[in-house]
């Protein structure tokens, strides 16, 4: 497992743009703050924070979480122009998820950062944390790689069709589309994927 921490400490941290991600300034121009439900929104692997701070500043309560705790107070020193907050704790951790429930999540960094062997555990832990009819919606890499790199991750690829396959015992796809905003080097190699949780998803 990657030691996230170690990265935030050593200032060794490519994927942060010093922006929020384009994708999700599209997906706000294009749906506006009616996805969310109100708010609360989650955003596991905020990293510094800049989805965060980006949903907040449309109004909507908005809270990062990380698994680095040097992440976490980096997100915390930058200041906000709306409610944003941040929270140190695992995604995948069912004894963070108990007795928390949000209307939405907004997923870029934490899906493809995972190994892909968890991506079950996280759908379930989405699904877990969601309320009935709660929305998970995400920019997810389609092909992270360069050509000539070698193609190990993180980050980790996948496909539309996994990612319908691996949401499908939790959720349904109401949306998705090739964004037409990226981060230079990434355009036409993500998807916006917006799923809604199913009224009969149960989680342990």
């Amino acid at each position: 497992m990657r030691d996230w921490e170690a990265h935030y400490r050593a200032g060794d941290t490519p994927w942060d743009h010093g922006s929020a991600a384009p994708p999700l300034l599209e997906m706000i121009q294009r749906h506006g703050v009616e996805l969310w439900g109100g708010g609360p929104v989650l955003v596991p692997g905020c990293g510094s924070g800049h989805d965060v701070r980006a949903i907040a500043e449309t109004g909507v309560r908005a809270i990062g979480l990380d698994i680095a705790e040097t992440a976490v107070a980096k997100a915390r020193a930058i200041p906000c122009d709306g409610p944003a907050s941040y929270e140190h704790g695992d995604f995948l951790d069912p004894a963070w998820r108990a007795g928390r429930s949000f209307p939405a999540i907004w997923e870029h960094t934490c899906f493809c950062a995972i190994s892909p062997q968890q991506r079950g555990a996280y759908a379930e832990s989405a699904a877990g944390l969601l309320i009935e009819g709660g929305v998970l919606a995400g920019v997810f890499y389609l092909d992270p790689h360069h050509p000539g790199e070698d193609g190990e991750g993180p980050p980790f690829g996948c496909s539309v069709a996994e990612l319908d396959e691996t949401f499908a015992p939790w959720f349904e796809t109401i949306g998705g589309w090739v964004p037409q905003k990226a981060y230079p080097g990434r355009e036409g190699r993500e998807w916006i994927g917006i799923f809604r949780k199913l009224p009969q998803a149960r989680v342990a």
